[in-house]
């Protein structure tokens, strides 16, 4: 499961976004996770943590596919990049492709990575520019067409982040989900 997930304020956030992205009321969110109308109200505000199996259910309607052969080109140029680039589930933050510059950065196998989510690797900087994002419009229409930042460092021996220019750039899927493109400057 996602660590996203796991934070009540931002599964919250995640399932308010999904609601208002498919035009899905409370109350019919209430029914398909077989809660009451209050019960979505109060996760969606962070009052209350969803337990696992709402939890797996959002994780579920969140994440992205690539299964349009116009996803299938996205990820087949992201393999095959030479700059350090990857591509993630705009929403729940699995990594969806890899490039081959970025996968040496790991020191894990990247097949250990793929279908995850990296969330658990993020820098207070990417937390701060992840909750900044409804904000800024980034799930609008009119969407900005790319975001930069400096995203500080972790500690992870895994999933290694230093301090550099980073780029995160949206991208609409066959299937109506985002993906983020997120390269390294």
């Amino acid at each position: 499961m996602s660590d996203l997930l796991l934070q009540p304020v931002l599964s919250g956030i995640a399932l308010r976004r999904w609601r208002l992205l498919h035009r899905v009321k409370q109350s019919h969110a209430a029914e398909l996770f077989n809660v009451t109308q209050s019960t979505i109200s109060r996760w969606e505000s962070g009052v209350l943590a969803m337990d696992v199996a709402a939890h797996r259910q959002l994780e579920q309607l969140l994440a992205a596919r690539l299964d349009g052969a116009a996803d299938q080109a996205l990820a087949r140029l992201v393999r095959e990049s030479l700059r350090p680039v990857h591509l993630v589930c705009d929403l729940t933050h699995r990594l969806l492709a890899c490039s081959p510059a970025r996968a040496a950065q790991f020191t894990g196998p990247l097949s250990e990575l793929l279908g995850e989510s990296l969330w658990r690797f993020a820098t207070p900087q990417i937390l701060d520019m992840e909750l900044a994002l409804d904000g800024v419009g980034w799930r609008e229409l009119q969407a900005p067409p790319a975001l930069e930042f400096i995203t500080g460092s972790n500690d992870s021996s895994l999933v290694p982040i230093h301090s550099s220019r980073c780029r995160w750039t949206r991208i609409a899927l066959s299937d109506g989900s985002a993906a983020r493109l997120v390269e390294t400057l």
